[in-house]
């Protein structure tokens, strides 16, 4: 904050903060003529989309005081935006100008009275932002003076011609010193004492009470060969300190961090063991070295080529034999890695590792953490090469410059190559660690420090980003070496090379990275040929205005690969492509890995298989949007184009733009560890990597089998177990979260609260800051009743054993389905063991998984004879599907294909009781005679339930469990760090609720819900949550959420149903009420053309449900929940008319499609904005009118509705309403074609 005070003596407290789009107006008012002619005619739209930085000042009333934007390159058109350091450099030898150093001011508004003071506080915030930025130039007609603001900060250097038309124009210089000078550093002194105490007690007084009130001072004094303190001064005063020391517990790092890319930080020795000695094997997946963390990196699998180049000399003529290896925050699922930069010797030539999608031959998962026992680490002979910081504080305001430091200490240690700090991992990061490099730790770490690695190198500030040239190709040759896909990489630079384009013309370009004439970054681009795609299939327009930037100015990126030394510099490299490459926006594709074999096919050949890049965590992942389900044919002509209905390979996209190369991303370390791979936590773990100013560098999943989605069953339509529509394959696909999330495969079997530990699979151990309870509940093992039938018991006559766990052994032909990996373990069993000729199967069950698991089994073949569909006694009244129409058909389906039926049934023994691995036979009691079956395989459905090592670990750890695990309504366990979510908990006896829980509503708005709730823990952006009044606490959140189940049903019936969140009730019970509404049905169950829609008292749609022998687009359908049945076409008149003889038919038609469309809602909302608004002086708005005449302050002489109506179309909310639909339409024409607007007839 600082207050600026005018001429007249009036004040202003103001801030600077990034310009946001709606700013734009006002910055529209604040340009004068005199603006026009000092930078030109502008758009100020189009100029803030091209803009590197633009920033905007407030008062503290939010009113804008004043604008700069800043682009790097020149305007007037005086140079070309990819050649323009020459000319400048000309002007004068003592400016060293660069693009990394350099910036030019495009536009400057202000208000008056204010704008001298507003000038120079902008000026000085764009220097602290950018702390490599030196320069800053200001280009105008020389014939112009940049009046009185501008002068108070530029100085005239020279002058230069226009490239379009004769007339020089004037160049002004404002330089860093005069602003944000570099901070002079010097030893420390003992009289520094005093000017740093105050800074070190504002963070912290800890280091006082345990040293005493002079530790700085005795500090300062204890200097010798292997400590020192160092300060930056500012006019004399010192404001800021750093102690460094040559002492490094070697041992202690070797022992807990993967050093083997720093070559441990030690010099090179003769007798260094690096590799283990083990006979070459051949090239392929066994070449993959299986890196994991479970602390603070991500897990990563680095592939390399079995061979290592020689130790070269370095840059500063030291030697180093191991790769450098960035902390890249990926992941490993399946065995396919994502992205991993390994730099092989920081050499005259530096060699860069960056990893392909690996596809794995292996079906499931297998980061197994006991493995890295047995992996083998390296053994360093060498002296250490590193110092460390002690003790670093600086006053925040010349925090930007904490890298002014590094120069001096590396100097005090010649004969260091690398500096480190460790850090407690919830230290928020500060500007000295972003130039630093995180170093991976093991698995087995349980020190509660990062480390983080900076190389001398990387003080160099001469790196230069060019387009690559043939006398390139062996540098590249050099860095690329150990790479998997180096033969893509240099295929490209080749074909860039010859043509500078694709045999099918694509424009191709190659950038590399130069440091002291050697090569330490490549980059490839493309043109991004799927513009359209991509717009109409990814949230792109969150950060862009698209229609402001033209087709060529799309590139997708393709290869990236720079040394970490200069890791700092990602952003500058990617600034510079899109410069020199004319680029405006760069998209990167992380596709899904495929299933079985391919490999090699896939990896080298495939044009998919592209290096993944180490700037992924410096692009921001792009949301994908829901697309409409189009009825082709019914459509024609009308249909959208075929490059927004084409659905080729999914693929996560993530982005980046001139806007985002200069904007910094909040890095979060807190370890938050999620423990299932339920809806909920992936719901939670998609809101949080897809925030796009936050990078949560922490985030792991603790799942029994990884990540799912991994399409175990192929393009399979039936599945054993229904479908909640929260995520399918192709959602996480186009998360790609295993590049964001650590996975950790293995059971959760304790919790260790003191120590914040999670025990996986009884061995390991995974820290936490946060733990994520996300388990939800499972079939289990049904426990027979062990009744003899024999002795001819009825279930009356049989002890209640309901809540008994099974201890036993499980039989091998025993099936629980509770995720894909189990249906696709239960369909290999099927195959490998004849089921489909021979055999019995007895699904057991009441839930709706066991008419679509029915429905599964004869689709594969299993004859209707031989399966046995066995029910236990209900526990409810309500029926898993409530709905008697759809019941019996489903009943007459399964009757028809010689399914058997088995009702009130309660398993008593398996195999008359004798050992019951296999199962040979079940049998059962019920109310009157016991059965017994044959069985070659059996399915239980019993109720779900937590399974018993999950309810150990809590009941262990001390959390309170009262049937489920109990929650607050901020999902708080009775442990703060611990949180919970979905059908695993329960509210707390407090709320007086227990009828609802988390399984009551959707799945997917809790994880949703859940993150949000911790978000503002992370989030500066977010206004800090307030506590709620008391009385306000004891009541549970609702959820307003579908509750959406489908699937397959026997007599290949394809079902839906979604109905809002409620205490389940039998249909029948529902419809009785008096305030039910009213019911909507086309068609009978029977007949499968069945589409019932419940319409509430308010007129708004609350249930749907289909049956339909054919496929129908559910994802279409599931969007008419919630809207109000006039939005559907005045549904209820139409239908009571008999207008609707079949709602399929209807909802195919080309009029609902903007109903499908992902932003209607937003339309609904701006439309609500618009009436809720007050848009005439002498009126109030619409929806304060109908309050008024439903408080009766208004007496009518007509009806309240056709009152409201007359005012709407003699006012100007009939053409503001009117307008707002004709942009939506008009912005959305790609996806909505069917409709015709003003212009087009």
């Amino acid at each position: 904050m600082l207050v600026l005070t005018s001429p007249r003596g009036k004040s202003e407290v103001v801030h600077c903060r990034r310009t946001e789009s709606r700013d734009i107006y006002c910055i529209k008012s604040l340009m004068r003529k005199f603006t026009e002619k000092l930078f030109g005619r502008l758009n100020v739209i189009y100029l803030l989309e091209k803009a590197n930085l633009a920033v905007t000042l407030c008062n503290d009333k939010e009113e804008i005081m004043a604008q700069a934007t800043f682009v790097d390159y020149p305007n007037w058109n005086v140079a070309k935006q990819d050649d323009w350091v020459s000319l400048f450099r000309e002007l004068d030898s003592e400016i060293p100008c660069t693009p990394l150093n350099t910036l030019f001011m495009h536009l400057f508004v202000a208000v008056d009275e204010y704008s001298i003071g507003c000038c120079k506080e902008i000026i000085r915030t764009v220097f602290k932002a950018v702390p490599e930025l030196h320069f800053i130039f200001l280009i105008v007609p020389v014939y112009m003076s940049l009046g009185s603001t501008l002068i108070t900060v530029f100085t005239q250097v020279g002058s230069i011609p226009c490239l379009t038309f004769e007339e020089d124009f004037a160049v002004y210089v404002c330089h860093r010193h005069d602003h944000y000078p570099q901070l002079h550093i010097r030893r420390a002194r003992v009289e520094d004492h005093d000017d740093l105490m105050p800074i070190f007690l504002h963070h912290d007084t800890i280091l006082k009470e345990t040293y005493g009130e002079y530790f700085l001072a005795e500090l300062i004094e204890a200097q010798d060969e292997e400590n020192h303190a160092v300060v930056c001064e500012v006019e004399g005063i010192a404001v800021g300190f750093m102690s460094v020391c040559s002492r490094v517990n070697m041992e202690l790092l070797h022992e807990c961090f993967n050093l083997g890319p720093f070559h441990g930080l030690c010099n090179p020795h003769p007798d260094d063991i690096l590799e283990p000695l083990q006979e070459p094997s051949d090239q392929g997946s066994e070449d993959a070295t299986l890196k994991t963390s479970s602390q603070g990196s991500k897990t990563v699998e680095e592939l390399q080529e079995p061979d290592f180049p020689e130790a070269k000399e370095s840059i500063q003529g030291k030697t180093v034999e191991e790769a450098l290896t960035e902390d890249l925050s990926s992941a490993v699922q399946s065995g396919y890695a994502n992205e991993v930069e390994n730099i092989e010797k920081l050499t005259e030539v530096s060699t860069v590792e960056d990893v392909a999608y690996h596809v794995s031959t292996e079906d499931s998962v297998s980061i197994l953490l006991p493995e890295e026992k047995g992996d083998f680490r390296p053994s360093y002979r060498g002296t250490p090469a590193a110092f460390c910081i002690q003790l670093f504080c600086i006053d925040e305001k010349y925090e930007a410059r904490s890298l002014d430091f590094m120069n001096f200490v590396f100097s005090l240690f010649p004969d260091k190559s690398f500096c480190i700090i460790s850090l407690p991992h919830l230290t928020p990061e500060f500007v000295l660690i972003q130039n630093f490099v995180k170093a991976i730790p093991f698995n087995n770490c349980t020190l509660e420090q990062d480390l983080y690695v900076f190389h001398r190198a990387g003080l160099l500030k001469s790196i230069n980003i060019r387009l690559a040239t043939d006398l390139d190709t062996p540098g590249v040759e050099n860095l690329v070496s150990t790479l998997m896909l180096n033969k893509s990489i240099l295929s490209d630079l080749n074909q860039y090379n010859e043509a500078c384009r694709d045999p099918d013309g694509t424009s191709l370009q190659a950038f590399v990275a130069e440091v002291a004439e050697q090569i330490v970054g490549i980059a490839v681009i493309r043109n991004e040929m799927d513009i359209e795609y991509i717009r109409s299939h990814y949230n792109i327009e969150d950060f862009i205005y698209f229609s402001h930037h033209q087709r060529e100015e799309h590139g997708h990126l393709h290869h990236f690969a720079l040394n970490p030394i200069f890791r700092h510099y990602t952003k500058f490299f990617l600034k510079e492509i899109l410069r020199l490459g004319f680029k405006s926006c760069l998209y990167y594709s992380v596709y899904p890995h495929l299933r079985e074999g391919k490999i090699a096919v896939f990896q080298f050949q495939n044009p998919y298989a592209h290096s993944l890049t180490s700037a992924l965590h410096y692009l921001v992942p792009v949301r994908p949007r829901r697309q409409i389900v189009y009825p082709l044919e019914k459509l024609g002509i009308n249909a959208p184009s075929k490059e927004v209905s084409k659905d080729p390979l999914s693929y996560a996209l993530n982005h980046t733009n001139r806007k985002l190369t200069l904007e910094p991303k909040i890095t979060v370390n807190a370890k938050i560890v999620v423990v299932g791979a339920s809806n909920v936590g992936i719901s939670f773990l998609e809101t949080l990597v897809f925030c796009p100013h936050l990078k949560f560098s922490n985030l792991t999943l603790i799942s029994t089998h990884g990540l799912p989605g991994k399409n175990l069953l192929g393009t399979e339509q039936r599945r054993f177990l229904a479908s909640d529509h929260c995520f399918n394959d192709k959602d996480y696909a186009l998360m790609s979260l295993c590049s964001w999330v650590n996975i950790v495969v293995g059971r959760m079997t304790g919790i260790d609260r003191a120590a914040k530990q999670v025990i996986v699979s009884k061995e390991e151990i995974v820290l936490y800051d946060h733990l994520i309870l996300c388990t939800g509940q499972q079939y289990q093992v049904p426990c027979p009743t062990g009744a003899d039938i024999t002795k001819h018991l009825t279930n009356r006559e049989i002890p209640d054993n309901s809540s008994q766990q099974y201890t036993g052994k499980v039989p091998c032909n025993h099936f629980t389905l509770n995720d894909e990996e189990d249906c696709f373990k239960a369909l290999n069993w099927i195959k490998n063991n004849s089921i489909t000729t021979e055999g019995n199967v007895i699904v057991y069950g009441n839930t709706i998984d066991i008419y679509t698991t029915v429905e599964t089994l004869l689709h594969i073949g299993v004859r209707g004879s031989n399966i046995h569909l066995v029910h236990p006694p209900p526990t409810s009244n309500i029926t898993c599907i409530n709905n008697y129409s759809v019941e019996s058909a489903v009943v007459n389906a399964l009757l028809g294909a010689g399914v058997s039926f088995h009702r009130d049934a309660l398993l008593a023994q398996w195999n008359d009781g004798e050992y019951p691995d296999p199962i040979r036979s079940a049998s059962f009691t019920t109310p009157t005679k016991p059965f017994r079956l044959q069985c070659s395989m059996f399915f239980s459905f019993c109720e779900k339930n937590v399974d018993y090592e999950t309810f150990k670990a809590f009941n262990d750890a001390c959390l309170v469990y009262d049937g489920r695990l109990v929650i607050d309504t901020n999902f708080h366990t009775n442990d703060i760090a611990i949180r919970a979510a979905g059908s695993l908990t329960k509210f707390s006896n407090r709320y007086y609720s227990n009828e609802w829980t988390h399984n009551s509503f959707s799945s997917k708005e809790i994880g949703f819900q859940l993150a949000a709730a911790m978000l503002s823990l992370f989030d500066p952006t977010l206004e800090p949550v307030t506590e709620p009044p008391a009385d306000l606490d004891r009541l549970i959140p609702m959820y307003k959420g579908a509750k959406i189940q489908g699937g397959i049903l026997p007599g290949h019936y394809h079902y839906l149903h979604v109905a809002k969140p409620a205490i389940p009730t039998p249909l029948e019970v529902q419809m009785a009420q008096p305030d039910f509404g009213l019911e909507i049905v086309t068609g009978s169950a029977q007949d499968g053309n069945y589409f019932r829609i419940h319409v509430n008292k308010y007129k708004m749609v609350e249930t749907i449900t289909c049956l339909s022998k054919e496929p129908f687009p559910a994802s279409n359908y599931i969007r008419l929940f919630g809207q109000h049945e006039q939005v559907l076409n005045n549904l209820c008149e139409r239908y009571d008319d008999n207008l609707i003889p079949d709602l399929f038919s209807y909802f195919s038609e080309s009029w609902c499609m903007a109903l499908f469309h992902d932003r209607f809602i937003d339309l609904r909302k701006e439309l609500r904005q618009i009436l809720a608004s007050k848009k005439e002086e002498d009126l109030p708005s619409i929806e304060k009118l109908a309050h008024q005449i439903e408080d009766e302050e208004i007496s009518l002489h007509e009806k309240p509705r056709k009152y409201l109506q007359r005012v709407f179309q003699e006012t100007i909310y009939k053409s503001l309403v009117e307008k707002s639909v004709l942009d939506y339409l008009h912005y959305n024409h790609y996806h909505l074609p069917m409709y015709a607007w003003p212009g087009i007839i």
